[in-house]
């Protein structure tokens, strides 16, 4: 017997539709495991509540990409697949609209559908020898600073060699699906999710000369906060936080534990590109 996962938004909308799906899926005996998506919690490091049963068949995620977020949170390290069912406005990580969910579902049940791999970075906390955290990733890490602080200066070495000293309100260390996230919005470039790639991006920095970087995805980065760093923040993929200092050492590299989205025939990234951006092809 099939068991599903469902991970809904806290939403009207979304709640009625899982409904839908849950009724459906009962009448076929299918065993419903059924999630609320939490809010970002940026006060604390570890995960609430118990991880996904390792033996779902699949996961269908009902709401936008913050919502599916919290879906690829909750499934850790266990490799099931997982569809994003998006309500409204085209989402960058949603593979089919809610008016044809049940239509989907049909072709996943039959076992009639493909899966990508998306890299995830796997992000290490230390601070005198000893892990203060470590978080799986899909979209970015983020180091920002507060409201009131200085500019970060952010030392930053990849495969152990030094870069440089980035001064700038923060960094962005992105994978290839989190191209289209915060860090395009910094200015960074969209990277096709294929491509083996991190994305490095300053937010704002002091000097123009340091712009985003792209480096291949075997490479290991550590940052480092210069002496006296105060009011400074790492959030991973947006959805929870914590507080570090010129004591952390943060770690980044390539996780072996990726994370398989369901795609479909008829679904093409290019077509979701070009929709969220509004490109429209012709001459301006």
């Amino acid at each position: 017997m099939k068991k599903i996962g469902i991970v809904v938004k806290a939403d009207q909308e979304a709640r009625k539709k899982a409904q839908e799906l849950e009724k459906w899926l009962g009448s076929r005996k299918i065993d419903i495991i059924k999630k609320e998506s939490s809010p970002p919690n940026r006060g604390k490091s570890e995960i609430e509540g118990s991880r996904a049963p390792a033996d779902l068949y699949c996961v269908f995620v009902l709401g936008g990409d913050g919502t599916f977020l919290s879906a690829v949170r909750w499934i850790g390290n266990h490799d099931i697949p997982i569809l994003g069912v998006k309500f409204g406005d085209v989402g960058f990580l949603a593979g089919t609209a809610e008016d044809r969910l049940l239509e989907v579902a049909e072709t996943i049940l039959n076992d009639t559908f493909a899966t990508q791999a998306r890299m995830r970075l796997l992000v290490r906390v230390t601070r005198n020898e000893k892990e203060r955290a470590a978080e799986t990733v899909l979209n970015d890490v983020v180091i920002n600073k507060g409201a009131l602080a200085r500019l970060a200066s952010i030392e930053t070495y990849i495969n152990g060699l030094y870069l440089t000293a980035y001064r700038a309100d923060g960094l962005i260390v992105a994978t290839p699906t989190g191209s289209t996230a915060y860090s395009l919005a910094a200015g960074g470039p969209v990277i096709h999710p294929a491509v083996p790639a991190m994305i490095m991006t300053p937010i704002c920095p002091f000097t123009l000369t340091n712009r985003p970087l792209i480096i291949p995805d075997s490479s290991v980065i550590k940052l480092e906060l210069e002496k006296g760093s105060s009011n400074i923040q790492l959030t991973f993929d947006g959805q929870i936080g914590l507080d570090i200092d010129d004591k952390d050492t943060i770690l980044i590299n390539k996780s072996v534990h990726p994370i398989r989205m369901i795609t479909l025939p008829d679904q093409d990234y290019f077509d979701v590109l070009k929709a969220k951006l509004r490109w429209s092809g012709g001459r301006v």
